[in-house]
């Protein structure tokens, strides 16, 4: 059954029976079957269907969540009885947003250097993707922001609170100031993290508690997308305190902090609410409380 819950999952993800075969290596009608035969077992219909996916009925929907707990459950009784015979190794597929990126290579690297036999996945994902992530099992852990938008049913451990910078061009009037303060960036040619981040939209509420008004000319989904443009002396970016310095170190940028803003948010290791985590990944929440810069 625990394949057959596997195709369960796997389909209310992509939402099409194709691509949910696909990422399990399967072939379409195996998958039809094997949800037609979930559905035999457990005597109802967990799938509206007709000329393509129509989502999952009432009764599919609950037994989306035995499946994920189930499935999660499956896959830790797995990994502890893997590290019994071969102490700690294999995956761990972690989740970042764009802004942690840093912190989640500093984790990585630590608990490497600690336990040679554990790999690392890492992506540069939104805030919300990670939820869906750690929740549809795609993900073991995620580095994401706690306190700004809900999380739902998670462990979490902080990391450290987000502190502004402003990164400029060298030579730039900016450049030479010793903090800026969030009013002063109007009329500033930005270049910004795209709305769907978190992060753009907690810089969103700090541009609107100071009373600016401020359009981005230029938007992307990656900080090394802004810090280029502003290698190229026309656009400025704000980047977290961590990240500014990495992108700035040895390519004609300065870094000025912004002022502080009212309350930093948190940012941190998040991972699905489970009794016994994998032994893996109960060592990689060690290990980020041990880094923890939190206050």
């Amino acid at each position: 059954m625990i394949e057959k819950l596997e195709m369960l999952i796997a389909l209310a993800r992509e939402e099409h029976f194709g691509r949910a075969a696909e990422s399990l290596g399967l072939t379409q009608p195996t998958l039809s079957a094997g949800i037609k035969q979930l559905e035999a077992q457990l005597g109802v219909q967990l799938v509206w269907r007709g000329s393509r996916f129509g989502g999952l009925t009432p009764e599919g929907q609950r037994v989306l969540i035995w499946a994920r707990q189930i499935v999660g459950d499956a896959r830790t009784m797995r990994e502890e009885m893997r590290a019994v015979r071969q102490g700690l190794s294999g995956e761990v597929r972690l989740a970042v947003i764009p802004t942690a990126l840093t912190a989640a290579s500093a984790l990585s690297a630590g608990f490497a250097a600690q336990h040679p036999g554990v790999r690392f996945t890492i992506l540069s994902r939104t805030s919300i993707e990670i939820l869906a992530m750690l929740e549809n099992l795609e993900a073991d852990a995620g580095i994401t922001y706690l306190d700004n938008e809900p999380l739902g049913r998670v462990a979490t451990v902080p990391l450290y609170r987000e502190d502004y910078c402003l990164v400029c061009a060298e030579g730039m009037t900016l450049a030479a100031k010793a903090q800026i303060g969030w009013d002063e960036l109007e009329g500033l040619p930005l270049c910004l993290l795209t709305p769907d981040m978190q992060n753009r939209r907690i810089l969103n509420q700090n541009f609107q508690a100071a009373g600016v008004s401020v359009t981005a000319s230029v938007e992307a989904n990656s900080t090394v997308v802004l810090a280029a443009h502003v290698a190229t002396g026309t656009w400025v970016t704000i980047l977290p305190d961590k990240m500014a310095r990495f992108l700035a170190a040895g390519n004609g940028l300065n870094v000025v902090p912004m002022a502080p803003p009212e309350r930093a948010p948190m940012v941190g290791l998040v991972a699905l609410h489970r009794d016994p985590h994998t032994p893996v990944l109960e060592a990689l929440i060690k290990a980020a409380g041990a880094m923890s810069e939190a206050v």
